[in-house]
């Protein structure tokens, strides 16, 4: 591994602003402030960087000699504190800033003057922004997330191949902005190609902004509409046509309406699943404190009895306030297990 070089003016002895002096112009507050803020973010992602290829080295001499199954590891991110997810997610930025090192797009010590979001939006680019970003840092130049996401913008505005022509041609001449086309273009590849022809055809017609805007709504739409109808089971084995009711849908010009009434639906489902799990849940144990309770603790008999609104059948919850008298029921039916 090679030392990672802090930066000149990289030091956490950071001197800060005294907030009440009156000679310290606005101006000059904000930009010692920022100052402060920027060494941190170097920092951070420095150390995070150090951090993951820390947890790289413990979780692979688990492998080699450790206990089985990597339990050694996740016992040893237990006494830590970290959770798997998080070491997880350290470990792959190590391993993005060691590939980007390694395929000569970034250098050691231009890895400083990253912000670590600035640094995750790069690592996840593609190759072309990765070599204009690492020619920018090479050049001293700080990177920012904006800065990234702006690069990858207008990358993606004149090379994606989900472009029709006339766009990629107003892109090139800048007379569309990227920050509008490069949407369309995530929506797009959301979309299976039988739904991405009429809205390139669309746009192609039509290359301004307004419809760019308007097919980026429709493309968000119809990928909501398609994810949230695989989602509910409600529709599973049934003779409706999903596809027609798209249409049907896209002709009244209510995609909108229905992929929401659908995305709220899967989730209805979901919570309904949730909530036929907690039931079981709470009957089982008030059966089983039943039992384990008696004439001697009626203390613990007035609690199973407040609770037969949640653990019998018709299930009953007060809304707001007690004295409102607003109630929801819901009966449960249970079919009992599958034959």
């Amino acid at each position: 591994m090679t030392v990672l070089a802090a930066p000149p003016d990289a030091s956490l002895d950071l001197e800060l602003p005294d907030p009440s002096d009156e000679a310290l112009t606005e101006g000059d507050f904000q930009q010692q402030v920022d100052q402060a803020w920027l060494v941190c973010d170097r920092f951070d992602l420095q150390t995070e960087i150090w951090r993951g290829r820390i947890l790289r080295v413990v979780r692979d001499r688990e492998k080699r000699g450790g206990e089985g199954r990597g339990m050694g590891f996740l016992n040893w991110l237990k006494d830590r504190e970290i959770t798997k997810s998080r070491a997880y997610a350290l470990i792959e930025l190590a391993n993005s800033a060691d590939a980007l090192v390694d395929e000569g797009i970034l250098e050691t010590d231009t890895l400083s003057r990253f912000s670590k979001r600035a640094f995750v939006e790069t690592s996840q680019s593609a190759p072309e922004v990765q070599q204009l970003i690492g020619d920018a840092a090479r050049n001293g130049q700080r990177i920012t997330r904006q800065q990234v996401r702006q690069l990858t913008d207008e990358w993606t505005a004149v090379s994606s191949d989900l472009l029709p022509e006339p766009v990629r041609q107003k892109a090139a001449e800048n007379r569309l902005p990227a920050k509008a086309i490069a949407p369309f273009v995530r929506e797009l590849e959301k979309l299976p190609e039988v739904h991405q022809a009429p809205l390139q055809e669309e746009v192609a017609l039509q290359p301004d902004l307004n419809t760019l805007k308007e097919m980026t709504a429709a493309a968000r739409y119809l990928s909501r509409y398609l994810e949230a109808a695989q989602q509910v089971r409600t529709l599973n084995n049934t003779t409706l046509d999903l596809e027609q009711a798209l249409n049907e849908a896209q002709r009244l010009d209510i995609l909108n309406l229905v992929s929401d009434l659908l995305s709220q639906s899967a989730q209805l489902e979901q919570a309904i699943a949730k909530l036929y799990t907690s039931w079981r849940r709470v009957s089982s144990l008030s059966d089983r404190l039943y039992v384990e309770s008696g004439a001697s603790t009626p203390n613990l008999r007035s609690l199973l009895q407040h609770l037969q609104t949640l653990s019998g059948t018709l299930i009953s919850l007060p809304l707001g306030d007690i004295q409102s008298g607003r109630v929801i029921q819901l009966q449960v039916v249970d079919d009992g297990e599958p034959a």
